[in-house]
């Protein structure tokens, strides 16, 4: 798959709510995934598809409601693509809040290998 379809098969899953299905099918097994330095409860760097599945099981016990997502997106530059996020959501013992996000990714040999995001901490 190129790099395009790739970030389009992305943004359908991520629309569906189907992050595991994303990361299982499009990721490389040896993907990394680098978090903001300060974010809560994540390390800043996740290394394996297996690990990155986990990160996401841990970060959904929570949120106490997912209200939705918007994804303005993506834009595709040779291997690499992005897309900004919005999620509605309610954390466990939190208001209800919208995050933002800026996702990028890099794709090689039809393969996820890297995705970095950009947010606001703190």
């Amino acid at each position: 798959m190129s790099t395009q379809e790739i970030a389009n098969k992305w943004a359908e899953y991520c629309h569906q709510g189907q992050w595991d299905k994303a990361q299982e099918e499009l990721y490389d097994a040896n993907c990394v995934s680098l978090e903001m330095e300060g974010a809560q409860a994540s390390s800043p760097k996740v290394e394996g598809r297996e690990a990155i599945i986990e990160k996401g099981k841990q970060w959904g016990q929570m949120v106490e409601e997912f209200h939705g997502i918007e994804i303005e997106g993506p834009i595709v530059a040779g291997n690499h693509f992005t897309a900004t996020m919005k999620m509605d959501v309610t954390m466990k013992g939190q208001p209800r809040r919208v995050d933002e996000e800026v996702a990028v990714f890099q794709v090689e040999n039809s393969k996820i290998v890297s995705e970095q995001f950009f947010y606001s901490v703190g």
